[in-house]
């Protein structure tokens, strides 16, 4: 008996001791963020997807690929909305392995982006949808239900939340980031401002660099979000027409049966 009571003294003193430290590691609260395409009428930002695409191709796609992206999109509607010939001239800066030729070529504007070029690096092309930044409370997710899913959000905390800490476990560095799960990421800070000259003349701040990217992802993530909430405008202004004809109808039809039964 008395050696039952000292396991459970051990394992209770164990879990009390631990609580400050699995405290430290969690992550900071993801903060929102008002993004132009949030609600139901909101839209991409042309001019913003075209600087995160920018800072993509500068800085994201030494390591992360799109595998999922075309290249032709990117002149589609609703999206970064380039030139035909900026589309191809964008593709040629790529080489894409051809199987036919069993070996590399230029890209065109049918390829897909090309797959992540470092191992273990992930592929961005559903990051604005694979993450979640809102959980709400006790993990309910309740916040979702006001916010969204909040990936874009948890891009751009994530990009902002690099402390310069550093620490190396088991043979690799890992970097502190208050907003990843756990505070220690692998991936080393990839923003620092003015990682880009902006084609348009906009200040290249961390921050402005994080929301340009984030917006950019999510739109390869959802690249016809602006089509299915017209769609989905449009199909609501049926629906509301359709129910006031069927109300007004049935009470055409029933009136003379309830005056009857007056």
């Amino acid at each position: 008996m008395k050696t039952i009571y000292l396991s459970v003294f051990y394992i209770v003193s164990t879990l009390l001791l631990s609580v400050p430290a699995i405290s430290a590691e969690k992550a900071q609260e993801i903060e929102d963020i008002d993004f132009s395409f949030e609600g139901p009428f909101g839209t991409y930002d042309r001019n913003q997807l075209q600087r995160g695409l920018q800072v993509y191709t500068e800085v994201c796609s030494g390591c992360h690929g799109l595998r999922q992206v075309a290249f032709r999109t990117l002149g589609d509607p609703g999206g970064p909305e380039l030139e035909p010939k900026q589309v191809k001239a964008y593709a040629a800066q790529y080489e894409i392995f051809d199987p036919e030729l069993d070996d590399y070529r230029e890209g065109k504007s049918s390829d897909k982006f090309p797959t992540s070029g470092v191992e273990n690096a992930p592929d961005l092309s559903l990051m604005a949808k694979a993450r979640a930044g809102f959980h709400g409370p006790y993990g309910t997710g309740i916040n979702q239900l006001l916010k969204g899913m909040g990936g874009p959000e948890y891009i751009v905390n994530l990009l902002q939340g690099y402390t310069e800490e550093e620490k190396e476990q088991a043979g690799s560095t890992l970097y502190e980031n208050k907003y990843y799960p756990g505070n220690w990421i692998a991936m080393a800070q990839p923003l620092w401002g003015d990682d880009v000259e902006y084609i348009d003349g906009t200040e290249a701040s961390i921050e402005q660099e994080a929301k340009d990217v984030a917006a950019f992802l999510m739109w390869a993530a959802e690249p016809k979000l602006n089509a299915r909430k017209e769609f989905g405008f449009t199909a609501a202004l049926y629906l509301a027409a359709l129910a006031a004809l069927l109300y007004f109808s049935n009470k055409k039809l029933w009136a003379n049966v309830k005056r009857k039964q007056v």
